[in-house]
């Protein structure tokens, strides 16, 4: 019987170690804190987003790069993880907003139990408080306060680098380094962004969303809500442009996204209600007519002089493109996710690293990208099955 290390207790790990076949292999899980899925729970405070519901090519659109996550949310995608949390007793329901939640009264940790209990199940030795530190120079893992062991198999689930207080802090990235791994720079993925708001502004509307909007970015458009704080801009709609804006700002400071605050209308159908409107004052037009929020025409006041706000042409155009510069990304570990971490050409076709055999790495160290709406969970299940597949077919 094989010998498998996993290294690392979040979503990618779990399922890994719960569809491994436990009789082929003697599975170890090693988690550096005191419980497994501490992400898991923390990424649930605010409703536990698990996955979201659409076709499986329109799901697929969403990450980055789409042909390296297709072959894997093929091998396990909503659907299947909706029947098999379904199976243990983890109903689900989808959302006014397509997304995929467990069903009340079902809490985060309670989910995670749940999780942990199948993993148990499959008779997985697990393992906390070990901190992985390397390999020893005979090649065996090495971990904090635990005697160094021989492993026939070692998959990698350490996690990107946001959110350390969690244990994802990317410190793994030195040891790959020192194998001739590639390693990408990481940034801040699902994050806010650096605004300079005058301070008038600012200080009348810190805090307040802007609901029913979308920003464009150099094609991509992403309809939603954002929040104004003193920092800039954050929430639903520039989550997903998170990647080509951590782009824009490496290869050309500043960026600039394009604010459309009345998406469901085009411009002819603004002009058109502007121009049967029974107001004359511009403010009554904006508030009355095209129904437009105080906070709304603050941001067009911040982005139009006087003679310019009186001009309805151009007034037209700025509501349907604000241009909003992006001076900078907050920092990675307040982000929701990371962008880098182990380039994809270290990897072949089954997360085994080219440059040492029979070691493998899964989840959010390599350097893909997904939204925020349940892509992020998704594909790290969708990994972690995947590889198990693997494995289990494998001599």
């Amino acid at each position: 019987m094989k010998k498998i290390a996993i290294i690392g207790g979040g979503p990618a790990a779990l399922m890994l170690a719960a569809h491994l076949d436990s009789n082929k292999y003697d599975i170890h899980l090693f988690e550096k804190n005191k419980t497994v899925g501490r992400k898991f729970l923390v990424a649930g405070d605010g409703g536990l987003n698990l996955s979201y519901h659409a076709s499986q090519d329109d799901f697929i659109k969403q990450y980055y790069p789409a042909e390296f996550m297709r072959p894997i949310i093929q091998c396990f995608d909503n659907d299947h993880l909706v029947r098999w949390l379904d199976d243990f007793g983890i109903s689900t329901y989808i959302g006014s907003s397509n997304r995929i939640f467990p069903s009340p009264p079902l809490k985060p940790i309670s989910v995670l139990n749940r999780i942990v209990d199948q993993v148990i199940s499959n008779r997985v030795n697990i393992h906390c408080n070990a901190q992985w530190i390397g390999w020893c120079d005979d090649g065996n893992l090495s971990f904090d306060e635990i005697a160094s062991e021989s492993y026939d198999l070692a998959i990698y689930a350490l996690g990107g680098a946001s959110w350390k207080v969690t244990g994802s802090d990317g410190l793994w990235a030195p040891y790959f380094e020192e194998q001739g791994i590639k390693i990408n720079e990481f940034k801040a993925a699902n994050c806010s962004f650096e605004v300079e708001w005058a301070n008038l502004f600012i200080d009348n509307h810190r805090g307040k969303p802007l609901k029913n909007i979308s920003l464009s970015l150099n094609g991509l458009r992403s309809t939603g809500e954002v929040v104004i704080t003193e920092f800039g801009l954050e929430g639903n709609a520039i989550y997903p442009l998170s990647r080509l804006l951590q782009y824009e700002l490496s290869h050309n400071t500043p960026a600039v996204v394009y604010l459309d605050l009345k998406p469901t209308l085009s411009y002819d159908q603004l002009k058109s209600k502007i121009e049967k409107s029974k107001y004359k004052k511009v403010s009554d037009i904006l508030k009355f007519t095209i129904r437009l929020d105080r906070v709304s025409i603050a941001v067009l006041k911040q982005f139009s002089d006087k003679e310019t706000f009186l001009d309805m042409d151009y007034l037209i155009q700025l509501i349907k493109a604000v241009p909003i510069e992006i001076k900078s990304a907050g920092p990675v570990d307040k982000a929701i996710s990371s962008l880098g971490g182990i380039s994809l050409g270290e990897i072949d076709d089954h997360f085994q690293l080219n440059k040492m055999p029979n070691h493998y790495a899964i989840g959010e160290m390599l350097d893909w990208y997904a939204p925020t709406g349940g892509y992020l969970l998704q594909a790290c299940f969708s990994m972690g099955y995947a590889l198990a597949n693997y494995l289990n077919q494998s001599d």
